[in-house]
């Protein structure tokens, strides 16, 4: 794919995740701000764009790609996201509130913004908790029947919620406020940079929360800029 400033941040890494990490080194949201342009999304960060781009550009990014998530059936694509996104957020949820309590009761008298890094990551905790029980029970087994429907050729019984497009737009409504959360914890944290002579559990929570918020900005691109643009294609064409 030619990359130019007029394509989009969701477009570029939907190509290839990979390009990820040169908009995450220059702040650039590539996920819930992913619809804007790079020469937009230079702009408002007061970054040259043609820097970004010759970076894009010499990223290799065809050669070091992982995985062509935009190949990928949707079903497979659901069950991907629940065992390795799901289980990343329910299987580090707990050490996460551990370490941030710790360090917010024995530093936060010195460093507070620890106190409101536990504050606020024990609200983006509980709401990805209900927020992917959502996506299990309701948004991804629909998913599933529009997959077999189009296979075996049947017909489409309507949902309960009408169309998919109401729980996406729910969804993503949702990412964008646990997003948001994110975004002031790094703020808080300097882009999680602990203090000098930090101990290690000081060090252990900065570290796991900046490897929680990258595992999520790839958990909400494939679901925002992949999963339910392609949902909302397949349903359209069902009810044809």
């Amino acid at each position: 794919m030619s990359i130019t400033e007029e394509k989009t941040i969701a477009e570029i890494v939907s190509k290839n995740i990979k390009a990820s990490h040169v908009f995450k080194k220059y702040g650039i949201d590539f996920c819930c701000g992913g619809g804007i342009t790079v020469e937009k999304a230079c702009t408002k960060k007061g970054i040259d764009p043609i820097m970004v781009l010759e970076e894009l550009r010499h990223f290799d990014i065809e050669i070091e790609k992982q995985y062509d998530y935009n190949t990928w059936s949707l079903d497979v694509l659901v069950d991907h996201i629940i065992t390795v996104h799901h289980l990343y957020v329910e299987e580090n949820i707990p050490l996460l509130l551990q370490y941030a309590e710790k360090v917010s009761k024995v530093h936060g008298h010195h460093y507070t913004e620890t106190v409101e890094v536990f504050n606020l990551f024990k609200i983006v905790a509980a709401d990805l908790a209900a927020h992917m029980k959502k996506e299990e029970l309701i948004l991804f087994p629909f998913i599933k029947k529009m997959v077999i429907a189009q296979e075996e050729g049947i017909n489409l019984d309507v949902p309960h919620f009408a169309e998919v497009a109401n729980p996406i737009a729910m969804m993503e409504d949702e990412h964008e406020t646990a997003g948001n959360i994110f975004k002031e914890i790094a703020r808080l944290t300097s882009n999680y940079t602990p203090p000098a002579g930090a101990c290690n559990t000081f060090r252990a929570l900065y570290d796991k929360l900046a490897e929680f918020e990258s595992d999520l900005h790839l958990h909400i691109h494939l679901e925002n800029n992949i999963l339910h643009p392609k949902a909302l294609k397949l349903e359209k064409e069902l009810r044809k």
